[in-house]
């Protein structure tokens, strides 16, 4: 079993950064791919960002790369997400996620435990 905890989130201005963090419990915390995904009022729940267990590799959604940059510290049982050139259209509620990747890292399906979420507000 694994929780997740999301924190961060906030009002910020167009072009401003916040750095979300998601702290797990639990063991094997290495073991899991990490995801973020968001959820803006009226649409589904779109991936935006994904890490593998021992942060080797990256993956992006075309909305947020090169904006948005993914980590995670094993050590501390953190995924992390900063969050750079904020707009409007990246205001939503985050999820971290966590699961064992057997086809698509940004498939939501895929992920196993999910956080509560944290509310990202960018005014324009």
């Amino acid at each position: 079993q694994v929780q997740l905890v999301e924190s961060g989130g906030g009002l910020v201005q167009a072009g401003g950064s916040l750095r979300l963090s998601c702290a797990a419990s639990g063991r094997a915390f290495s073991r899991y791919a990490m995801g973020w995904f968001r959820q803006a009022p009226g649409k589904e729940r779109e991936f935006v960002a994904a890490i593998s267990g021992r942060g080797s590799s990256l993956y992006y959604a075309d909305s947020v790369k090169d904006r948005f940059t993914i980590s995670r510290d094993n050590a501390k049982n953190t995924v992390y997400l900063q969050m750079n050139s904020l707009k409007p259209e990246d205001t939503a509620v985050y999820y971290c996620a966590a699961g064992n990747i057997y086809y698509s890292i940004s498939d939501r399906t895929e992920y196993r435990y999910w956080g509560q979420g944290t509310q990202v507000t960018v005014s324009s």
